[in-house]
């Protein structure tokens, strides 16, 4: 039986794909901790300077599995589902220090919409859709969709696209700030594969500061986000890449990062 998340690392990329296309790659209880696993995999595998999450077959993510939740014998339980599966997922997304791009290729719905978008870089086909699909079934957005959403397209539209659950197409998704960019659906696996090539060329600690430099802009106040600023200055400014950087800019060449 093929497992339900795949990955191939090659050229510094891991590419990981959910795999359970019959389902739109929906999450059960096995999906969500092998996609743990693999974060933590690569999180410890030094050769991973940059990471793609993306889905088999049409669908990016559906969500929840509503099979496991509504089988009176496997459902876990919606606090274990959010407490084991994706709140750790996000925080896995959050904290590995290396980029993590999520390539949308077709819909993100509900937990699959939020795990997208707490992502570094979302990109998506232009076949691509968004949808906050909870109310629909008489819940709240999870997965860090209350969290990341009115943060990236404002307080007014993320209010009414989890409260309407519509469905939002990956020209308005670009549109409205939701998203990086968005490609044809012919070209979108070169582009995809493009971007992720040209993070994992780039210097790769200095990639890991300015994560975390956003992460805390959260809750920091303007005087402790400067603060943060500096001390993370000073230690990129201690890395061979930055010093690789600086040489080659001064002998007008392309300079070789090796994210250290």
């Amino acid at each position: 039986m093929e497992k339900s998340v795949l990955i191939e690392v090659k050229n510094s990329v891991a590419y990981i794909k959910l795999n359970r296309p019959a389902k739109f790659n929906s999450f059960n209880r096995e999906m969500a901790l092998l996609l743990q696993k693999t974060l933590d995999d690569c999180i410890r595998n030094d050769e991973v300077r940059a990471l793609v999450l993306m889905g088999e077959g049409k669908a990016f993510c559906a969500g929840q599995d509503l099979g496991e939740v509504t089988n009176t014998d496997q459902n876990p339980g919606f606090k274990k589902i959010l407490e084991e599966h994706y709140n750790p997922i996000i925080t896995r997304i959050r904290n590995i220090e290396k980029p993590v791009i999520a390539a949308v290729n077709g819909v993100a719905a509900g937990a699959g919409a939020n795990i997208a978008l707490a992502c570094d870089i979302v990109v998506a086909s232009e076949r691509a859709s968004f949808i906050q699909a909870f109310s629909k079934i008489g819940l709240i957005p999870d997965s860090a969709g209350t969290f990341f959403l009115p943060r990236l397209i404002g307080f007014q539209r993320a209010s009414a696209l989890a409260m309407l659950g519509d469905k939002v197409d990956a020209i308005e998704a670009e549109r409205m700030g939701m998203i990086y960019t968005y490609y044809s659906s012919e070209t979108f696996d070169l582009e995809v594969d493009k971007l992720a090539r040209q993070l994992a060329q780039m210097p790769t600690k200095a990639l890991a500061f300015t994560k975390k430099a956003l992460n805390k802009s959260m809750q920091n106040s303007l005087e402790e986000q400067l603060a943060l600023e500096s001390e993370y200055q000073i230690a990129s400014a201690q890395t061979l890449d930055y010093k690789e950087g600086v040489t080659a800019f001064v002998e007008k060449r392309k300079p070789v990062f090796k994210g250290e």
